[in-house]
């Protein structure tokens, strides 16, 4: 029996990814650098690692790089305040398995970006526990995300499944112990998911499929 859910935000609850990479797509062409999906999807989304290295490996300072960074967050936040959108699927599964168990959101997004995106959203009140970035050291693929959120749901890794949308979610959340079910979207689809409990097209296939574990 599942006692507890983790999901992913960002691509899992809400269609952000796409402005995520816009804004850092941008910040990198200020530092002459063309960044393509494709190389952000394996080297960022895949292997969890920072794009701002590129940065760094052309002898930018740590200062510049961390004002560059803080200009992609800034664009990031005011993307968000007027785009961000519920994903098809998303309201009915959730209220589908309200009830059924706990919920928690384990996400490597900063508070303040979560929480704007999800102004509008109608969705925190599915959830008891939101994990930030600025509540962990080492984000994904590094299990520390998901572990702490085991650690304040006082649950077991087995008795709990993730949701996620990417390779370095679903290393993070196997890394850990948990089951993940993964659920692609447009920017990760096509994307290897090896150790998956389950891949789905339609997060609408999750709740059924839960009642089989």
């Amino acid at each position: 029996m599942i006692e507890a859910i983790l999901w992913d935000n960002d691509g899992v609850l809400l269609d952000t990814e796409e402005l995520f990479f816009e804004a850092t797509r941008e910040a990198l062409a200020r530092a002459g650098i063309e960044l393509t999906r494709e190389f952000f999807v394996n080297f960022a989304m895949g292997n969890g690692r920072s794009v701002f290295e590129l940065v760094e490996a052309r002898g930018w300072s740590p200062d510049a790089v961390a004002a560059l960074r803080a200009e992609r967050d800034q664009a990031y936040a005011r993307m968000l305040s007027g785009q961000s959108r519920v994903i098809d699927g998303v309201v009915e599964t959730l209220a589908c398995l309200r009830g059924k168990a706990r919920m928690a959101v384990v996400t490597t997004s900063l508070r303040r970006h979560f929480d704007l995106a999800h102004g509008r959203s109608g969705l925190r009140e599915f959830f008891e526990l939101v994990v930030a970035r600025e509540d962990y050291v080492n984000s994904k693929p590094h299990p520390e995300p998901y572990l702490l959120a085991l650690t304040h749901l006082a649950l077991a890794p087995d008795r709990c499944v993730a949701i996620e949308d990417s390779e370095r979610g679903l290393k993070a959340a196997v890394a850990a112990g948990l089951r993940c079910i993964v659920v692609p979207n447009r920017m990760t689809r096509g994307s290897q998911f090896a150790g998956a409990t389950a891949v789905f097209d339609d997060l609408r296939a999750v709740p059924s499929f839960l009642e089989s574990l």
